[in-house]
């Protein structure tokens, strides 16, 4: 089975994601853009959900961080936001995010696409 870490502050959304990906997925969790940066390193996922309004270090910084890690650059990462004005999606695949998935998910198909099509490349 694929792991999947998820890096989101909001336990109702991180609920969520465990109600929607469960017995698809291996979910890894994780509060904060530290703690995820740590796991990720320690037991690089298949794929990372990661939110972009984190507490204290908000999700491009942890993208950064991950993409300046050599084994870490090409790990598909899926930016989860709130932020769905016109130019955002753009924005946050510019840079750097392999997907863009708005919250809150009111279409799981558009997540779940969105997974398979990262995890099959």
């Amino acid at each position: 089975m694929k792991r999947v870490a998820v890096i989101e502050d909001n336990a109702d959304n991180r609920l969520l994601l465990q109600a929607l990906l469960d017995g698809r997925y291996d979910l890894t969790e994780y509060e904060n853009g530290p703690e995820g940066i740590q796991g990720i390193r320690s037991a690089p996922p298949d794929a990372v959900l990661l939110d972009i309004s984190l507490p204290g270090m908000d999700g491009v910084e942890v993208l950064s961080r991950i993409r300046r890690e050599p084994r870490l650059a090409k790990l598909p990462v899926i930016a989860l936001t709130a932020h769905a004005m016109a130019g955002d999606r753009d924005r946050y695949l510019a840079a750097g995010f392999d997907e863009y998935v708005t919250k809150p998910i009111v279409d799981e198909n558009v997540l779940l696409s969105a997974l398979q099509r990262l995890l099959e490349k």
